[in-house]
């Protein structure tokens, strides 16, 4: 089989992350195509990577010869550029959040349900070795019924004025910290739960980056369907304590806690048990799951569903902390 051919929309920082992935898995997936608005960088990044050049994603997508897209643009473009991919009938890697309203939500939904490709969320944490073992832990029941989730995702972040660019603005992160950040312990929180979100809150803080508009900080609480409660700790401006955890279950029988590099289980009337793991490349390893799921057609981790999911359930917990209540987590559906 010939290797799948990816053009790259966005030529930004997180792109070097991807590109690790793509000479990882050179056999199995290229990047042919690069695109940015700023055309020295769409220029640059073809040179490296030894594809053509566009300034345009949208003339991209629909003249150059391309199995896929991957989406690593500003947060406010990434609903027009699924919908313009899935019409096309392009496969989807989108980094996150996938949109940012529910109305973006509905129509990336129509769209990629109508075209019939693969969208799969850039959720890179979900292949942490220590996560990829505690789901199996959870999926084989170890832990028997789920109480709680919590998950955290903070860290002292240098950005200031002149080097944060568009995600100083809430009209073009779809919020603060949160939105982006805070995505990662989200998306964690939902796949430990094995649930769909339906109320959230939160408290957000501007603790100490003061010129961006949306919050800095995020303490967020969430309820599952299943009967699941959620606690989220997200930050940049702070690292966290020394001993947090970047993740911990508590069910009937027990808990799990990590740190992300290690896993603990701990039983009930049994002594712990811990998984020590070697570090990865979450993003390259994504990079190689993508190209496994286009040529096996097996479904990615985390699809559309999860990303609306998780987006939904931030925007709950916007909702909460704007109205000071616990606010249900609202879908297109719901109408």
């Amino acid at each position: 089989m010939s290797a799948i051919k990816v053009g790259v929309l966005g030529g930004g920082g997180i792109l070097e992350a991807h590109i690790r992935g793509y000479r990882a898995y050179a056999d199995a997936i290229n990047v042919t195509a690069v695109a940015d608005v700023v055309e020295e960088t769409a220029r640059r990044r073809a040179v490296e990577l030894d594809a053509a050049a566009y300034a345009d994603f949208r003339e991209m997508i629909n003249e150059a010869d391309l199995d896929a897209v991957d989406i690593c643009l500003p947060h406010h473009l990434h609903a027009e550029a699924i919908v313009a991919a899935a019409q096309a009938g392009k496969h989807i890697l989108c980094e996150k959040p996938l949109c940012l309203t529910v109305l973006q939500a509905d129509e990336v939904q129509q769209a990629v349900s109508a075209s019939g490709v693969t969208l799969m969320c850039a959720h890179n944490q979900l292949y942490l070795p220590a996560v990829a073992k505690a789901k199996q832990l959870l999926d084989d029941g170890v832990l028997g019924t789920v109480y709680e989730v919590r998950t955290t995702d903070s860290f002292y972040n240098d950005f200031d004025p002149q080097n944060m660019g568009w995600r100083a603005s809430t009209a073009t992160s779809g919020g603060g910290e949160l939105m982006d950040t805070g995505y990662h312990p989200t998306y964690l929180m939902l796949h430990f739960a094995g649930g769909s979100p339906v109320e959230a809150t939160a408290l957000l803080s501007r603790h100490r980056l003061r010129f961006m508009e949306g919050e800095d900080s995020a303490q967020v609480l969430v309820r599952f369907d299943n009967g699941v409660v959620g606690q989220l700790v997200t930050s940049w401006a702070y690292d966290a304590p020394p001993g947090t955890e970047r993740f911990s279950v508590v069910g009937e029988r027990g808990s799990l806690r990590s740190d992300g590099r290690s896993l603990t289980l701990t039983l009930r009337g049994s002594s712990s048990q811990t998984y020590d793991f070697e570090d990865v490349d979450t993003y390259a390893y994504e990079i190689g799951q993508f190209a496994d799921c286009l040529r096996s057609g097996t479904r990615p981790l985390h699809t559309e569903k999860e990303g609306i999911d998780v987006l939904c359930l931030i925007l709950a917990a916007y909702e909460g902390a704007r109205s000071r209540t616990i606010a249900p987590v609202f879908r297109r559906s719901d109408i």
